[in-house]
């Protein structure tokens, strides 16, 4: 993936009080090889095999209608996201980097991550990701024992998981593994133990996600119906305490509230989005967050694989939403996904995209119950006993 050292487009670039942040470009890859029962991302099983050239050159197009928009950036991070991008030829990956080059300048030790399947891992493949340009891997190992893995849909047992951080680690410069907590019958006690296998295991890196029960999955019904029952309230923020804790002791502290690393290692894609960056979505059903010169827009694409395709092919991109966004939108935004950071927000950048400030009253009021803290440099952050809260937090100070 080279770099390109095309002619100088910045002062094209219009200014906004997030600049800084950087800017990204999500590539959605659709395909899974199954549907995980608890998942309500954009994937799609197609098992008559998916044409990776005729959708490459559609990504081609897409990218290149979206970089006419946005020319002049630097990128700072690239993410292949899915669905499972690991499905892909490396080939494909090295089509998609390139293509990525050749409409953006790529800055200098950009994070290029791909996310990963263990059941898809292979040795060969991973080293062709990375003479592609990918420095850094996601895996989705979710559980680290072969009931739960079975119980959550997974098509890989725990032997496959470790063997595949193994390959990871010994090919990627970075790498990061998630791991799905708040299961049915799952104690404390039981998540400490895994949580501190999982630490023994991972380099720099973890995303802990507590299981969520979301509508239109099969895990949705099936808890309607009973057969389902997760944690409770109490247990839930057990289990979350449990993780903070050892995290915390171990070198990794949440950087974000799902998200743990060594300092350094924060995954800088991620990093984008919570400081609102800006980025191009490519793909389908991808979402995007662009500054023009009519303002900050947000983009979706056409969900279904073949119906964005057909988009693509007849009009040079799946864009099938393009949303205006007023100054309380870009706000409430930038708050929502700021306070999800341990570092939190400036309410300066707040006033400037909202166009007044935050409410020095109701700040001091939540310092007070302590579920806000203000920092020495003026920055505002959730804390411990605000984290869990954070809608309600996020709406209080919002209103």
């Amino acid at each position: 993936m080279p770099c390109t050292d095309g002619p100088d487009l910045t002062a094209t670039i219009p200014d906004h009080p997030t600049r800084d942040a950087g800017f990204g470009v999500y590539l959605h890859w659709p395909f899974c090889a199954a549907k995980c029962p608890y998942c309500d991302f954009n994937s799609h099983v197609r098992h008559a095999g998916v044409d990776e050239a005729r959708f490459l050159s559609a990504f081609r197009a897409e990218m290149a209608h979206v970089a006419a928009r946005v020319p002049g950036r630097e990128v700072t991070s690239i993410f292949l996201g899915g669905g499972t991008p690991s499905l892909m030829k490396p080939e494909t990956v090295a089509g998609l980097l390139d293509a990525v080059a050749g409409h953006w300048q790529i800055a200098s030790g950009a994070e290029v991550t791909l996310e990963a399947n263990p059941s898809s891992v292979e040795a060969g493949r991973f080293r062709g990701y990375r003479a592609a340009g990918v420095n850094r891997v996601s895996l989705g190992v979710q559980a680290l024992d072969d009931a739960s893995l079975k119980a959550l849909g997974r098509l890989h047992n725990a032997q496959e998981a470790f063997a595949a951080i193994t390959i990871a680690q010994s090919t990627f410069e970075r790498t990061s593994f998630d791991l799905i907590y708040a299961r049915p019958q799952q104690s404390p006690a039981a998540w400490r133990a895994e949580l501190n296998e999982a630490i023994a295991r991972a380099a720099e890196h973890l995303s802990l996600y507590q299981l969520t029960i979301e509508p239109g999955t099969p895990f949705y019904g099936l808890a309607a119906a009973g057969k389902l029952v997760t944690p409770d309230d109490d247990v839930s923020r057990a289990l979350y305490d449990v993780t903070q804790e050892v995290c915390e002791a171990a070198g990794l502290p949440a950087y974000e509230i799902s998200n743990h690393a060594r300092p350094g290692a924060e995954a800088r894609h991620n990093l984008l989005y919570w400081r609102y960056g800006e980025y191009a979505g490519i793909g389908p059903g991808a979402h995007g967050r662009l500054v023009t010169a009519e303002g900050r827009i947000g983009t979706v694409t056409e969900r279904t694989p073949e119906a964005w395709l057909a988009r693509v092919e007849a009009d040079g991109h799946g864009i099938s939403e393009t949303e205006t966004l007023d100054a309380p939108a870009q706000a409430d935004e930038f708050l929502v996904m700021g306070l999800r950071l341990t570092e939190g927000i400036d309410p300066a950048r707040y006033a400037a995209l909202k166009g007044r400030p935050l409410d020095t009253g109701r700040i001091a009021a939540l310092v007070q119950d302590g579920l806000l803290s203000a920092k020495p440099d003026g920055r505002i952050a959730a804390t411990a006993a605000g984290a869990p809260v954070l809608n309600a937090l996020v709406a209080e100070l919002a209103r």
